[in-house]
Parts: C-alpha cells; structure tokens; sequence
C-alpha cells in the first residue's frame, strides 16, 4: 500500500521537469558550440558579490537560484537562462529546494 502517492507524483513530475531542463540547456550549449559544466547547492546557498571576465551562460535545471545584479533581481526556475555579460557584478541566493546548473563561458 502505497501511503504517499501525492508526494510521489509530485516528485515524478519534478524528475521530469528537470529532465526537461537538462535537455533544453544541453542543446543550447551543443547549438551554440560551448563546454557546459553542471554544479549544485544547497538550499540558501549565497554567492558574495563577484564578477567574472567573461559572458557567462547559465540554465537552472532543478530547483531554483535568484541573481541579484545592479538591475534588479533575476530569479530562475528549471529551463531559464541567463546571460551575463562580461564584468557585470552580482551576487545570488539558492532557493529553499537547493539548485543545480549548467554553465559555460562565451567569448
């Protein structure tokens, strides 16, 4: 007998969700010709205030991570994407369920 089968469609579909996401970002990257890496955090996680030399390319693909940046706030969910220009500062915040990425640099 199954006590929970709520939670375990609910996980289903967020296993498909990030399948999704994960194959969205992965032709993205393959299309355009760039090395994507993944990582991953914990729930809370923050990134201090940064910037990087180059145009970061970034998909969320499970959870959800917010990107605070001069303009405002960036959230993303599973399947967004960002583009970063070069030596754009920001910071971020992983959501309560953790997140986990894929990113690569573009000249």
């Amino acid at each position: 007998m199954d006590d929970h089968p709520q939670q375990r469609d609910r996980e289903a579909g967020q296993d498909s969700a990030r399948a999704d996401a994960y194959e969205t970002a992965t032709r993205a990257f393959v299309a355009a010709g760039l090395a994507a890496h993944s990582w991953s955090n914990g729930p809370g996680h923050r990134y201090g205030d940064h910037q990087h030399p180059y145009h970061k390319v970034l998909y969320c693909v499970a959870g959800s991570i917010t990107f605070h940046t001069p303009d405002g706030d960036i959230e993303l969910y599973p399947g967004d994407r960002l583009d970063l220009p070069p030596a754009t500062p920001h910071r971020a915040t992983v959501g309560p369920d953790g997140v986990t990425c894929m990113e690569a640099a573009r000249s």
